[in-house]
């Protein structure tokens, strides 16, 4: 009942506003004198700004027998410089309100900078002295030698990573730097010296081979002056970019499993190669994998968790690995399938994960799950790039792939245009039953007898 005392003054619902149109945003592009090349957008609001530094350091380029010195390189540019120590590059940073990361990969090595636009000038003051004027003190280099060392065996021991490390493993011939974890192993990491570090540097690092970018509210910011005091003085002697070789794997059916007597889980990894986003297949891959594994409402995750409850989640992935200059045939993403499952249902759940893909080349998606999956992807992609920091990254990501500034604003529109019958092939192509290399990670006592009945191909035990 109501209390008489009580006036409930009912309002009308606010109708809903009129769907603004949006598209990805378009940077500026110019060059600094000294080769650096630089994109910037404006983004009103923004004042939380984001500065991303593309570095021409891939794994490719690290010299023999030292895996990891990217990594390491590119974490020890702001571990002290020839002016400040390393406690004082950090104390600077922080009476900036700045944040600083790193880190390194096959496509290249990054520096990703927040800071406030009114302390713009002053951070990239810091990051430019980071760059141009690393100490590589021995001490430091020493430290993150062994915090790496220190981090190995945990790696080891998560199933996830002792997967996706195997299967790499697996794909890749060993010439191949893919097939070797990504930041080096014990044995690699431990000849690492600050000398070494130095070395890679200079080799590597130039202006003439990177690009900047920046992003957030600019209004009211002589950006160029900005630039021209601090990225402007980073000056080197011209590069020559990286050369990548060609990515080649193999992708005979076959399963690897990892020992883990006693497990009570299997972890799930099944892969194989397929094309970068230079290939006109792209956007027709991108959603016909996230009809198949992108989202709680995926295929896998409605067989394999909602009708089985075999597990908690099932993700179907395709990660770019490797991209050059378009029209070198040299690109590549790996396309994967993971997720885990309780130790007694390895077999079943791989039999039905291999069922689902058979069911898709039969049957092929349907209109609703390719309309849902347009509806996540593009019209969602607005609260993606809310701050300055994913469209940074974004602008990047297409920098270090080798793809034109508008390329994220193109795929969303081609993505919308993409047909049923289009992203059915994509997935199909990509995820063949019988053409994937598997890992499980588990107990081999308990699930090996099981998975050589399902007859996928060789069934091979590694130690953990």
């Amino acid at each position: 009942m109501t209390d008489a005392g009580v006036t409930m003054d009912l309002h009308p619902m606010p109708a809903a506003g009129r769907v603004r149109p949006w598209s990805f945003p378009s940077p500026e592009r110019g060059t600094l004198a000294t080769g650096l090349a630089v994109l910037r957008c404006h983004r009103p609001a923004q004042q939380l700004v984001a500065v991303e530094i593309c570095l021409d350091a891939p794994l490719d380029a690290e010299p023999d027998g030292l895996d990891g010195i990217a990594a390491i390189m590119v974490r020890a540019l702001s571990q002290g410089t020839v002016r400040r120590s390393a406690e004082e590059f950090a104390a600077e940073l922080e009476r900036c309100g700045a944040t600083l990361h790193s880190g390194a990969d096959f496509l290249g090595a990054r520096l990703s900078l927040e800071v406030p636009a009114s302390r713009l000038h002053r951070a990239l003051g810091l990051l430019t002295e980071a760059l141009a004027e690393p100490a590589f003190a021995t001490a430091e280099v020493d430290r993150l030698v062994r915090n790496r060392l220190d981090a190995i065996p945990i790696e080891l021991a998560n199933p996830g990573q002792r997967a996706a490390i195997q299967l790499a493993h697996e794909l890749f011939p060993d010439s191949a730097r893919m097939s070797r974890p990504r930041q080096g192993s014990a044995e690699t990491v431990a000849r690492i010296d600050a000398a070494a570090v130095r070395a890679f540097y200079e080799a590597r690092l130039r202006p003439s081979t990177g690009t900047a970018v920046v992003v957030g509210d600019l209004a009211g910011t002589d950006l160029d002056a900005i630039l021209g005091d601090t990225l402007g003085s980073w000056a080197a002697d011209p590069g020559q970019p990286a050369i990548m070789p060609p990515v080649t794997a193999g992708d005979a059916g076959r399963v690897v499993i990892v020992d883990r007597p006693g497990a009570v889980q299997t972890q799930l990894l099944a892969g194989r190669l397929g094309p970068d986003r230079h290939d006109l297949m792209w956007p027709a891959l991108v959603l016909g994998t996230y009809c198949l594994g992108g989202t709680l409402t995926s295929r896998l995750d409605r067989v394999l968790r909602e009708e089985k409850g075999y597990t908690y989640g099932v993700r179907a992935v395709a990660q770019v690995l490797q991209s050059p200059a378009a029209g070198d045939g040299t690109g590549a993403s790996l396309l994967a399938i993971s997720g885990s499952v309780d130790t007694a249902s390895t077999r079943p759940a791989l039999d039905d994960l291999r069922a689902v893909l058979r069911t898709l080349a039969a049957g092929g998606l349907t209109d609703a799950e390719r309309d849902m999956a347009v509806q996540n992807l593009v019209l969602v992609a607005p609260l993606r790039y809310e701050t300055a920091a994913p469209v940074a990254g974004t602008l990047a990501d297409q920098v270090q792939q080798h793809l034109p500034d508008d390329f994220q604003a193109r795929l969303y529109e081609r993505l919308a245009e993409v047909s049923t019958t289009e992203a059915t092939a994509a997935a199909v192509t990509a995820f063949p039953a019988d053409r994937l290399v598997t890992v499980l990670v588990g107990d081999a006592a308990q699930i090996t007898a099981p998975v050589e009945d399902l007859g996928i191909g060789p069934v091979t035990v590694v130690p953990a």
